[in-house]
């Protein structure tokens, strides 16, 4: 049937996390919690690097926009779907389904990328230490920054074109807590195969080079530690990378649980619970990551807290 016999859908319904009804307030309250640190962890890392003159070098630079980026978005995510536990009806209108969308892609595409610039980052301050602030100098930083997000965001116009280009009439209950393409294109009433392809050659493009930078990048600087004689020198050497290491596991490891399984596997509800991971629990667990585990972001923690301390008392 033709898509003109349908009514053109003008707000979309948003399932959420679950639709069991007892569930909903011992939700909230998780997520609330979950929501919270992930704002007073990333906001922390930001100011800190920008304030602290000990973390002007350019692993912190990165840091401070990863911290930027995780922000952003658990934020566009996370007050929706809070929102959502409490309202009777989860409606979301079509141009703001359309924008949340875009946003959230522009988010997870910088993060892709950033990962990958700061695993060039590690090994070049590792592998060729005395090149370091030459090869990673503070244009380059700026450029690196810079073409990231204006990739993701013109990645994230061409998806999130492509997705809404389609048709959507009557049906348009979204099975899931955010607009998200897999359950929009579910939804549409026209071919959906162009967008499809465009968002799968987009998404498995992304991936794979980011990928590729991030295993070099990592296995030149396993080979370089194994070099290096003394075993402090390897602990150190070490330790400059371990935060990034475990990010890069849990946010790699999520994506391609995601997009790897086979198909015969594939469900909404692990896509839930995979987007739940990546979108509201990675965020909070990356400044914790990079906390918990470098010496030189919790000294800066300590001085900035004891000065705030010092100047109150004044």
């Amino acid at each position: 049937m033709a898509p003109g016999n349908f009514t053109r859908v003008t707000e979309f319904i948003l399932t959420g996390v679950s639709d069991r009804p007892e569930l909903q307030i011992p939700l909230f309250f998780v997520f609330l919690v979950i929501y919270g640190l992930t704002v007073a962890g990333n906001l922390s890392i930001i100011t800190l690097t920008s304030v602290d003159s000990r973390l002007q070098t350019p692993m912190y630079y990165f840091l401070r926009h990863l911290a930027m980026i995780n922000f952003g978005n658990s934020t566009v995510i996370a007050p929706k779907m809070l929102i959502n536990f409490l309202a009777k009806k989860k409606t979301t209108f079509y141009y703001e389904c359309a924008t949340q969308l875009g946003v959230f892609l522009v988010f997870i595409v910088a993060e892709v990328f950033l990962l990958a610039v700061m695993a060039y980052d590690r090994y070049v301050a590792i592998c060729n230490p005395l090149l370091y602030m030459v090869v990673v100098s503070r244009q380059i930083c700026f450029l690196l920054v810079s073409l990231t997000y204006l990739y993701s965001f013109s990645t994230a116009v061409v998806a999130s074109s492509s997705v809404f280009s389609v048709s959507y009439c009557s049906s348009n209950v979204i099975n899931h807590f955010f607009c998200d393409i897999v359950p929009l294109l579910a939804l549409s009433c026209s071919d959906t195969y162009s967008p499809e392809t465009v968002v799968f050659i987009s998404a498995a493009t992304n991936l794979v080079f980011s990928i590729v930078i991030v295993v070099t990048s990592y296995f030149n600087i396993v080979l370089s530690i194994l070099r290096i004689r003394s075993s402090e020198g390897r602990k150190k050497a070490f330790s400059t990378c371990a935060s990034h290491m475990m990010a890069v596991t849990v946010f790699y490891g999520t994506m391609l649980f995601m997009y790897v399984q086979p198909q015969t596997k594939h469900s909404m509800d692990t896509d839930k619970l995979a987007s739940v991971f990546y979108t509201v629990v990675i965020p909070m667990l990356n400044p914790m990551i990079y906390s918990l585990r470098n010496k030189e972001v919790k000294a800066a923690l300590k001085r900035f807290l004891k000065n705030s301390c010092y100047s109150k008392s004044i």
